[in-house]
């Protein structure tokens, strides 16, 4: 197990540049049979992760939940989920990846918990006005007889219609901004903050490098709990300055193992934004903007100047990311008439050329990964897998339920990875039936194939990725191109060109062709939808 490390002047800064690979454990790969992912399926799963050339795993929750919402609903921080496999098994899976040279970091979802867990369990069993319901948000109701929820505030589900409000037979009503499955917590009590402290030394004691931090912005609530005002400043339950101090609590305990936090911050505030990342809380924050950007020049330009510009006064890195587990696949999305992506603007049927976005999701990760700071991959995103339409009646994803049915969920970029083509289940396992169905065709991206093919998805990742560390440390810097066209460098020696207009663009002078997403023309141009990496110095 790690220990805390002695005081030193200057910390491991790997978390500035890495490409980290994010696992969806119940999809990556099955090694017991029963049709859901597990840690043995990832530990096999290594050798190809180490030759992917990824600096650290990021896992989605995998501690024992009901499984409400795919995890993050959590019952017991200190253990594995049996479906996943066993704290030991864990414990030498981020020994294995270190081994490697990969390192670990894991899922913590402060806002809430499991309805199943222990504290929540004693707070239903303790009744109105207990100690044990202080842990929580449980209130009376309004109206005459109590009947009302105590606020009108909206679900963090988006298109859900869904109260955040459950009423119990005692007649309290509990807080739940996701699924009643989740009951928030109450950040104002001091055995809330010290639990999670306790949690956080507890994994990095077992080795992680660093942590995920779900709904970073959510934990502190008005204790007034108002009515919910559209645009009233403060907000009642979204980044309110109290989170501040949480996290300078949790960075010391990080830095006495030099251990790291990305959160998940979504917010439009890119001043608020950033004071999450001064030198004292978070290490690096994910970057929505660029992960929701449509594929358009300037769109992607304005992104791009704007995240450099919010990190920029507090010294943090910029993370990149094009998809994730909640997200529409990239190849799907860059092939739709709007590329951008919303969670408002999902729905069924909508139609896709996967040619199309191949060719852009090709282009956009060698743009990704070229940008100065740390880059996000999502599983299966190096297999150019498309979004899957999982049938209504396979669909796992709450919210979809909590939609009234309109939204057609998450489940569609979580379904199981394809490594063996001609194998059951595209070699995901060898179980009856996967978790989620796999697409006809699906085994066509199998890891197999790809891994023969120079001109797969996969090549182009592990050839970007290998080259990766030539393009240095340096600032990015903007050359002229013409419209539609994004050129810029990373210190003197190399320079990464997009082209995302409708006629073929020159290239500046270069000694020579690093990387590309596909063929140059034959006159030796760049067209549409391609990207290439030069090398500009001898």
């Amino acid at each position: 197990m790690g220990q805390p490390s002695p005081a030193r002047t200057t910390k491991d800064t790997w978390w500035r540049s890495a490409v980290i690979y994010q696992v969806y454990v119940r999809s990556f790969a099955d090694g017991d049979g029963d049709g859901t992912g597990d840690l043995a399926g990832v530990r096999a799963g290594l050798p190809y992760l180490a030759e992917l050339g990824v600096d650290a795993l990021w896992f989605n929750p995998w501690y024992p939940s009901p499984m409400a919402d795919g995890g993050y609903d959590v019952s017991d921080y200190r253990a594995v989920d049996p479906a996943f496999g066993t704290l030991a098994e864990a414990e030498k899976l981020i020994a294995e990846a270190a081994e490697s040279g990969i390192r670990t970091l894991v899922d913590i979802v402060p806002n809430h918990v499991s309805d199943q867990h222990p504290w929540f369990r004693a707070a239903l069993a303790a009744g109105p006005g207990s100690p044990e319901r202080d842990l929580f948000h449980f209130r009376p109701g309004r109206g005459a007889h109590g009947e009302l929820p105590p606020n009108d505030w909206p679900s963090q589900f988006a298109g859900s219609t869904e109260p955040v409000w459950t009423r119990l037979p005692d007649g309290d009503w509990y807080l739940h901004l996701f699924t009643p499955e989740q009951p928030d917590l109450n950040w104002a009590h001091p055995a809330v903050r010290q639990e999670h402290e306790e949690v956080l030394r507890f994994w990095f004691e077992r080795g992680v490098a660093g942590v995920r931090i779900d709904s970073a912005a959510l934990l502190v609530k008005d204790p007034d709990l108002p009515d919910f005002v559209e645009g009233r400043d403060p907000h009642p339950f979204v980044d309110r300055d109290e989170l501040h101090d949480i996290y300078r609590s949790w960075r010391a305990v990080a830095d006495a193992y030099d251990g790291i936090f990305v959160g998940e911050v979504w917010l439009p505030d890119s001043e608020r934004f950033a004071r999450y990342l001064r030198p004292d809380e978070l290490h690096t924050a994910f970057n929505f903007s660029f992960l929701s950007c449509p594929w358009d020049a300037r769109e992607l330009r304005r992104s791009i100047d704007e995240t450099l510009a919010e990190h920029a006064p507090v010294g943090a890195p910029a993370t990149w990311v094009l998809c994730n587990h909640d997200v529409t696949r990239t190849v799907t999305r860059y092939g739709r008439a709007d590329t951008a992506f919303a969670f408002a603007t999902k729905a069924f049927g909508t139609p896709a050329d996967l040619v199309l976005g191949t060719r852009r999701a090709r282009a956009a990760a060698l743009l990704s990964l070229a940008l100065p700071g740390a880059a996000y991959l999502y599983q299966g995103e190096e297999l150019g897998l498309p979004e899957a339409e999982i049938p209504r009646e396979r669909i796992q994803d709450p919210m979809h339920f909590r939609s009234g049915g309109a939204d057609p969920g998450r489940d569609g970029c979580r379904v199981p990875l394809p490594w063996v083509a001609r194998a059951p289940h595209a070699g995901f396992g060898s179980c009856e039936e996967p978790w989620l169905p796999q697409p006809a065709g699906w085994g066509a991206y199998a890891a197999d194939l790809q891994a023969q093919d120079p001109g797969s998805m996969l090549s182009l990742y592990r050839t970007a990725l290998s080259i990766r560390p030539e393009l240095g440390e340096g600032p990015l810097a903007w050359l002229p191109a013409p419209d539609g066209v994004l050129a810029f460098t990373r210190g003197e020696r190399a320079v990464c060109v997009v082209n995302l207009a409708d006629a073929p663009a020159d290239l500046p002078a270069h000694s020579r062709l690093l990387v590309g997403s596909g063929p140059l023309d034959t006159d030796g141009r760049l067209p549409k939808d391609t990207a290439v990496w030069l090398r500009t110095g001898t």
